[in-house]
C-alpha cells in the first residue's frame, strides 16, 4: 500500500490501479518509468503531468496523453445547492459483499474492477476512501465513488483532493444518485479542511460534465499520462471501424479486434459488419450471422409457429390463438380471464400489451398490435418473472431476470418528468438503446394505478409504467446465471436444439430462476449479448464463429 522506498515521488494503489502525483516525481524518465511498471489488468493514471511531451518521449510506443479533461470545485467556497431530503444515502465499505456490488457497477460501466484485498484492508487508510449511495431504506448499492486525499499522500501545498471512479447503477430507479456521491465527496474534504478537489472525464461524457458544471466545477489545464494496454485501448486507437454501432454489435467488434479478426464495417446504423481471420469471412448483424439459417430465423420470427415447435417437443408454452373476430377474442379471454396481445412477428416490445382484462382493452390492443403485423396473437397472460436465457452453441451463456420499467416519486417532479429523468439515464447507460416510450401502452399502464402524466408522484413512492420488461422500452436486467436451476439449462438447450439454432435468446416466465416451473414465450434470433455482464456472451458468440480463435496467440 506504501510506497516503495526506492521510488522518489509519491502514488497510492486505490484498487483498481495506482494514482501516480507526477508532479510529485523528479523527472520525465522517472514518471515514465513508474507508469511502465504498471500491472496486468489494472490502470494506472499519472495526473498532474508538468511535461507530458517529455514523458511521452521516454517510452512513445507505450504511453499516451489521456483524452480527458479535468475539472476543480472551489470547496473554500463549496456549498450544496439543495437542502430537500434525498432518497439517497451515502456511506463507506461497510462489507466485503459491498466490494463485490462495487464491482458488478463498476462492470457494468466497463470500468476497470477493484482487487476485493487490497479495498477491503484500506478501510482506515486516509489517503483514500471509496463511497456507496444506498437508498435511505435498504442496503442495496446503486453507485459508487472514490476520494482520494492528496495531503495525506504527499506534502501538497496546494491541500487538495481528487474524486475518481465515480460510477452509478445504470439500471436505478432513483434519481440524483451521481449528484449525492459527488456532493458527499465534496462535503467530506471540505470538512477535511482541504481547498481543490479535482476529477478527471472524458470530453464525450456530456452527462457528467453537465452533472460537474453544474455543482460548480470548472475546467483547469492539467495532463494525465497512462499506458497504452487493453484497457485503455478505445483511447488510443481510432475507432473509425466502430463508429456508428450500437452497443450490441460494439461488444462483438470489440471481441473480435481483442482476438486480431479484422472487421470490415457494412452498415453501422443496421448493425451489419463482416469479421475475417485467415480465410474464413463471416457477415453478422449483432449476433445474427450466416451460421444461423433462413429456417431457424423463421421458425423464431413467427411466434405461433415458435409455440407450436416447442410444445410438440414437450416444453410448456401459453396457450395462444390467433385473433379473427371479436367473439373468438372474447371467448378466449373469458377461458383464461387474464391475456397478452401481441404481433405475430417483431421484436423489442413493440405493439405489445400484457395483462389485458376487459375486453374493450383486448379489442384496442389488436388495433394497435395490428399496425405492425398482418396477424395478431392472443396469448394466455402468465405470471411470473421475466428471465431471458442466452444460449450459443447449445450451451446456456447466461440468464438475466429483465424487470419492467419504473420510477420513483420525488414529490415534486410530475410523472412526465421523471420518465423523461429515467429514459435520459437509461439511453446514456445503453448507448442509446434504452428509453421509456410515451406511448399508449405507457399511458395505460400508469392510469391503471390512478395517475396521469401531470400528477406529481409523492416521494418514495414506485410506480411501474410499463408491463412488459424489454431493455428498449426501458426495462432494466439483472444477472441470475449462477442461480438458474438444471430444469431451466435444459428446457433452454432443448429449445435451441429444436429451432436448430446456433444463438438464441428464449423468454422465459418462471416462479423462480432455481425451481422447475415455466412457460418460454418468444425465442429471439438476434438476442442483445450487451448487459448480461459479468458473463461472457461476446467471448463465446466468437468462439462459436471462429473456435481456433479461442487460444490464439495473437488475440
Amino acid at each position: 500500500m506504501s510506497n516503495p522506498s526506492t521510488t522518489i515521488g509519491s502514488f497510492v494503489d486505490v484498487g483498481w490501479g495506482r494514482l501516480i502525483f507526477a508532479h510529485t516525481f523528479p523527472d520525465p524518465q522517472s514518471v515514465a518509468d513508474i507508469l511502465l511498471q504498471e500491472q496486468l489488468n489494472r490502470r494506472d493514471i499519472a495526473f498532474y503531468v508538468n511535461d507530458p511531451q517529455l514523458v511521452l518521449r521516454v517510452a512513445p510506443q507505450d504511453l499516451f496523453l489521456d483524452p480527458s479533461t479535468t475539472y476543480r470545485l472551489d470547496l473554500k467556497t463549496w456549498k450544496r445547492q439543495s437542502q430537500i431530503d434525498s432518497p439517497i444515502r451515502v456511506t463507506g465499505v461497510e462489507s466485503k459483499k459491498d466490494i463485490d456490488e462495487i464491482n458488478r457497477i463498476y462492470s457494468a460501466n466497463g470500468m476497470v474492477p477493484v482487487d476485493t484485498e487490497t479495498v477491503w484492508q484500506s478501510r482506515e487508510d486516509d489517503r483514500f476512501k471509496y463511497f456507496l449511495a444506498r437508498p435511505q431504506d435498504s442496503q442495496e448499492i446503486v453507485g459508487v465513488s472514490l476520494g482520494v486525499d492528496h495531503t495525506s499522500c504527499f506534502d501538497d501545498m496546494f491541500n487538495s483532493s481528487s474524486l475518481w471512479a465515480l460510477a452509478v447503477d445504470p439500471q436505478t430507479k432513483y434519481p440524483g444518485v451521481g449528484t449525492e456521491l459527488v456532493s458527499h465527496l465534496a462535503d467530506f474534504f471540505a470538512q477535511r479542511g482541504r481547498h481543490l478537489m479535482d476529477l478527471s472525464v472524458l470530453q464525450e461524457s456530456e452527462a457528467a460534465i453537465r452533472l460537474y458544471e453544474g455543482l460548480g466545477f470548472e475546467r483547469v489545464p492539467v495532463f494525465t499520462v497512462k499506458r497504452r494496454n487493453q484497457i485503455n485501448e478505445p483511447l488510443f486507437v481510432a475507432q473509425d471501424v466502430q463508429e456508428g454501432y450500437n452497443p450490441y454489435a460494439m461488444i462483438i467488434i470489440e471481441e473480435a479486434l481483442r482476438r486480431g479478426i479484422i472487421v470490415e464495417p457494412i452498415d453501422p446504423p443496421r448493425g451489419y459488419f463482416r469479421l475475417g481471420h485467415g480465410n474464413r469471412r463471416i457477415t453478422c448483424r449483432e449476433s445474427l450471422s450466416d451460421l444461423t439459417s433462413s429456417i431457424s430465423m423463421s421458425r423464431c420470427a413467427d411466434k405461433q409457429l415458435t409455440a407450436e415447435l416447442l410444445s410438440n417437443v414437450g416444453l410448456s408454452v401459453p396457450d395462444q390463438i390467433a385473433y379473427t373476430n371479436d367473439q373468438k377474442a372474447s371467448e378466449f379471454l373469458k377461458e383464461h380471464g387474464r391475456v397478452v396481445v401481441k404481433p405475430l412477428e417483431g421484436e423489442q416490445g413493440i405493439g405489445v400489451a400484457v395483462d389485458l382484462q376487459e375486453l374493450e382493452e383486448v379489442l384496442k390492443a389488436v388495433k394497435a398490435a395490428s399496425a405492425h403485423a398482418d396477424t395478431v396473437l392472443l396469448e394466455q397472460f402468465v405470471a411470473g418473472i421475466d428471465l431471458r436465457i442466452i444460449v450459443i452453441n447449445m450451451e446456456v451463456v447466461a440468464a438475466a431476470v429483465r424487470k419492467p420499467a419504473e420510477i420513483l416519486g420525488t414529490g415534486r417532479h410530475t410523472i412526465a418528468q421523471l420518465l423523461e429523468k429515467v429514459s435520459r439515464r437509461r439511453k446514456a447507460a445503453t448507448g442509446g438503446e434504452s428509453q421509456i416510450p410515451l406511448d399508449e401502452e405507457t399511458l395505460r399502464c400508469i392510469r391503471s394505478e390512478g395517475f396521469e402524466y401531470k400528477d406529481i408522484l409523492p416521494e418514495g413512492m414506485p410506480l411501474q409504467v410499463r408491463r412488459t420488461a424489454n431493455l428498449h422500452t426501458g426495462g432494466t436486467i439483472h444477472d441470475v446465471t449462477p442461480q438458474l436451476s438444471d430444469t431451466l439449462r435444459e428446457a433452454a438447450v432443448r429449445a435451441a436444439m429444436t429451432l436448430e439454432i446456433p444463438v438464441v435468446g428464449l423468454d422465459f416466465l418462471v416462479p423462480s430462476v432455481e425451481g422447475e416451473q415455466y412457460y418460454i414465450i418468444e425465442a429471439n434470433e438476434r438476442p442483445g449479448l450487451a448487459n448480461h455482464e459479468p458473463q461472457p456472451t461476446a467471448e463465446r458468440f466468437i468462439d462459436l464463429l471462429f473456435p481456433y480463435t479461442i487460444n490464439d496467440p495473437s488475440g
